[in-house]
């Protein structure tokens, strides 16, 4: 080999790494434009949140001026102020503090027996059972509102709490598959352990799988708390008394009539509702994610 033919080799070779270096810059600046268009994506994203709070510490001529302020410019709190003195909004708190919380605690202790039965224990037509339950995902609530409340008149529960907690305390179909497929990602071993010790299914159920199961308890609460505290339509249906709405009956009523004009005391009372959704959101996220990103890694 020649001195040309060396150094045509030694060329060839150097390419590679040439053509490396001088891309990364493009894949630098790639990046940049993405996060750019993804921090632009969340900034728009929150402008409507950003709004609501704005407004709510706003007096009521600065709603609409144009261009739109974000800032107020004087603060005031008189919308949180009047919000409290039109509306009982502390009881309406309270009723969906009540409704959600109770609902909450119930369908995780029903839904997790329920998955842990079909998940472990041997039955016959364990598997067809499960099948059917799952089944009633696909019928509409809708379908079911007049049934619900001819039942709730039956019994006598129109305008009470019973109507808004009773008939959704027992477990739910989405809540019992959600967990049993997390339980079924626990090892069987644990399991054998505690029979092997003398524990029975509920002393299992109790001290191996409950805690094993933190993340998608949390996940399902979180899920279970905030569909209940959002919930609109039937508590609008089996709830008469003003004092007795929830929190979203009560500023929907609000924003109807004369009171529909006063901006500020509504986005006041909007964010009055989102305070407990953050709470629990911020407080469960590291469960949240975590039940997420495990549950259902085995069939």
């Amino acid at each position: 080999m020649n001195w040309d033919d060396l150094m045509a080799v030694k060329a060839v070779r150097a390419k590679p790494a040439g053509t490396i270096l001088s891309s990364r810059p493009w894949r630098t600046a790639r990046r940049a434009v993405i996060h750019a268009l993804l921090i632009l994506v969340g900034i728009s994203c929150l402008l409507p949140f950003i709004w609501m709070i704005s407004t709510s510490f706003k007096e009521p001529f600065q709603v609409f001026t144009f261009p739109p302020e974000f800032i107020p410019n004087p603060w005031s709190i008189a919308g949180y102020q009047k919000i409290f003195t039109i509306a009982p909004i502390g009881n309406w708190v309270l009723n969906s503090l009540y409704v959600a919380s109770v609902i909450t605690v119930c369908q995780l202790l029903f839904s997790s027996l329920a998955a842990y039965a079909f998940a472990r224990i041997q039955f016959p037509g364990r598997d067809v059972i499960f099948m059917g339950y799952l089944a009633t995902m696909m019928v509409p609530g809708q379908v079911t509102l007049i049934p619900g409340y001819i039942l709730m008149k039956y019994f006598g529960w129109i305008d009470t709490m019973s109507a808004l907690t009773v008939p959704f305390l027992f477990g739910s179909a989405f809540g019992t598959f959600l967990l049993r497929q997390f339980f079924m990602t626990i090892p069987t071993d644990l399991e054998d352990a505690a029979c092997i010790d003398g524990a029975g299914y509920l002393r299992t159920y109790m001290r191996i799988i409950l805690p094993l199961a933190k993340p998608a308890l949390a996940t399902l609460g979180v899920f279970v708390f905030l569909s209940f505290w959002n919930d609109f339509l039937w508590p609008l249906i089996v709830i008469n008394t003003n004092e007795r709405r929830t929190l979203q009956v009560g500023l929907a009523v609000l924003s109807q009539g004369y009171y529909g004009t006063d901006w500020t005391a509504l986005m006041a009372g909007t964010v009055i509702s989102l305070i407990p959704i953050l709470i629990i959101f911020f407080s469960a996220q590291r469960y949240f994610v975590q039940g997420i990103t495990l549950t259902g890694i085995k069939a």
